[in-house]
């Protein structure tokens, strides 16, 4: 991700004005500038590595994503800050950037437990998460607050590098062979 995706981001939250729920990490199109400094300063100090998500064939941006809250001790990432423009969601493409992601975190970086985590309320991310594989480590309770200023509960995901090797990367491989989402 770099400044220069501004508008590019922005037109990928428009499609879906994706900003107007209240428990995604998607920015408003005023602020989506602030939401790109923001993640590279972040990136700067170690603690997140964002990407831009893009369509191969055009090669336009069509979302973003990261990894997160980064635990070089343990060998811990967790993927997150991901949202995809509405005309891509429950397509193949959360299933194919969450293949990639996995195999940069297990086995380029050799880690060995990758943790995803959503809202309470994200129904829709709650299933995508479970439909990888990923099993539910439990909720922390009023974690965080939402943009519209209530108090979120987060619901927390793993998959360790063991279910990654024996069954998670073949349900994503599978899933993209079968053309089906996980989104």
């Amino acid at each position: 991700m770099e400044r220069r995706h501004e508008e590019d981001l922005k037109a990928a939250a428009a499609d879906g004005q994706l900003w107007t729920l209240h428990f995604t990490s998607v920015p408003e199109p005023e602020n989506t500038l602030a939401y790109i400094q923001n993640a590279l300063e972040d990136c700067a100090k170690g603690v997140r590595v964002p990407w831009v998500v893009r369509e191969v064939e055009g090669g336009r941006i069509i979302g973003s994503t990261s990894f997160h809250d980064i635990i070089p001790a343990a060998r811990r990432v967790e993927i997150g800050y991901t949202w995809y423009a509405r005309s891509w969601q429950r397509s193949f493409v959360n299933s194919a950037c969450k293949l990639r992601l996995m195999e940069h975190a297990f086995d380029t970086l050799g880690c060995s437990v990758v943790g995803l985590r959503t809202d309470n309320l994200n129904l829709r991310s709650q299933a995508a998460i479970e439909r990888l594989g990923a099993k539910k480590d439990g909720v922390i309770r009023r974690q965080n607050r939402r943009r519209d200023g209530t108090l979120r509960d987060t619901v927390m995901y793993s998959i360790t590098s063991e279910e990654w090797v024996g069954t998670v990367r073949g349900r994503l491989l599978g899933f993209l062979a079968k053309g089906t989402a996980t989104s």
